[in-house]
């Protein structure tokens, strides 16, 4: 999100064209978006939104190929855009190098005539079309600013996890965009959830679906354009179509006044609540792995919680879907061998801290020298240790390894430690 500055206009026009996305055809899908828009002949201001990897579909064998042509795509967009006077929205792959190599995420870009004005990264990735071999998933999701005002993203399988728009419609958002490629078989389960994300979150929906077939997959099309009561504005059958509708922000301005479903988030919960007791939490951890849920194991002392500390358990948090942080009692951290003035911090206000970090679903406070008999019991599908701890070395890794799970060690953040923070503090 460039800025958080919404200059909305009274009113605009929202769209979409839907086609058969062509596998592997980037020339024959640009042909067909020219052409879907010169009949369409719409005029600004406005937005139009495409289907998910609209250029080239999931064509896995070439995807590196195909990412690399983003750019020239995105200029094209960009021409297009400018030609009409509006946006354009629509997800592409995207390649990122990085130390290690390269990822690719499954990307929404939103183009107006000067530029890309912002992207979201698909954040739930489809395994069973094996999105997940293929794509890395995004993170931290925020709606992009336009003309138009603050627009909101999602990508396909994303639409079924209600989260993900009510945080962008929580910072702003008055129109979220959902670019897809959604089979027809769930159909109705399509059209159910975009009716559900316009009306919980009391914003204009505009969701682009694919119609057509590749293999032995047809897409359900149906593409929709709802209005903030859920009002259904334009829908289209299941093949090629386009839609182009007036929107008036203030029919959204209207229905919060009258009742709000997205500004009041009171807090809830208690984080004293995430300290738990082993044989509490091994039950529960039970019934998280019943619903598909990884649990992600770490431990530490965390006398003095610092950046290090934070930055660690973030990464940690993001290699599942639940994080559980065993935090070594105060004769445990003695037992280390750290001083006889450590720990600084009790125990109970060390997990205390701990509980009250967003990224942490669960603590437990352990008394053994390792936490050997935390993890052969919770048994984690992740074990996580910090810094350059070879995985041979890690406690609990070969049980894990042996039950299919992963071990990491996560480098910690540089300059930063208990040890270092106190020998600050002695010389002040």
């Amino acid at each position: 999100m460039k800025n958080i500055i919404d200059p909305t206009p009274v009113r605009y026009q929202a769209g979409f064209f839907q086609f058969d996305v062509q596998l592997a055809e980037p020339e024959a899908n640009l042909a067909a978006v020219r052409a879907g828009l010169a009949r369409l002949a719409p005029t600004g201001p406005g937005i139009i939104v495409l289907p998910e990897l609209w250029s080239c579909g999931f064509a896995y064998e070439r995807l590196q190929h195909f990412a690399l042509q983003t750019v020239e795509v995105l200029d094209e967009m960009q021409r297009l855009a400018g030609q009409y006077g509006i946006y354009l929205a629509g997800s592409l792959p995207e390649e990122v190098l990085t130390e290690v190599g390269g990822a690719i995420y499954n990307t929404l870009y939103i183009v107006g005539p000067d530029g890309v004005a912002g992207s979201i990264r698909k954040q739930q990735l489809f395994a069973p079309m094996a999105e997940d071999q293929h794509f890395t998933a995004g993170d931290n999701p925020q709606p992009v600013a336009t003309g138009l005002g603050l627009v909101a993203g999602l990508v396909c399988y994303d639409l079924r996890f209600p989260e993900l728009a009510k945080a962008q419609a929580g910072v702003g958002a008055g129109l979220l965009v959902v670019s897809a490629q959604w089979p027809a078989m769930r159909r109705e389960h399509w059209r159910t959830l975009a009716l559900a994300r316009a009306i919980e979150n009391q914003l204009f929906v505009v969701a682009c679906n694919r119609c057509g077939v590749t293999g032995k997959t047809e897409f359900g099309g149906h593409s929709l354009i709802i209005g903030p009561d859920g009002a259904v504005l334009a829908e289209a059958g299941a093949g090629e179509e386009s839609a182009w509708v007036m929107i008036e922000p203030g029919r959204r301005q209207e229905l919060r006044q009258r009742f709000n479903t997205v500004g009041p988030t009171p807090y809830r919960f208690a984080d004293q609540n995430k300290i738990m007791e082993l044989e509490e939490l091994a039950a529960l951890t039970a019934r998280y792995r019943e619903v598909g849920r990884k649990v992600v194991f770490t431990n530490g002392c965390f006398d003095i919680l610092h950046q290090g500390h934070v930055t660690y358990l973030e990464q940690a948090r993001r290699e599942g879907d639940c994080l559980v942080v065993g935090v070594n009692s105060d004769a445990s951290v003695r037992a280390l061998g750290k001083g006889d003035d450590r720990p600084v911090n009790h125990e109970q206000s060390r997990a205390r801290i701990i509980a009250a970090l967003g990224c942490v679903d669960h603590v437990l406070i352990f008394s053994e020298e390792t936490p050997f008999r935390l993890i052969t019991t919770l048994r984690p599908e992740v074990l996580v240790k910090g810094g350059d701890w070879p995985v041979a070395r890690i406690v609990g890794a070969p049980e894990v390894l042996a039950a299919g799970g992963r071990v990491l060690s996560i480098p910690l953040v540089e300059n930063y430690s208990t040890t270092s923070l106190l020998k600050k503090i002695r010389a002040l």
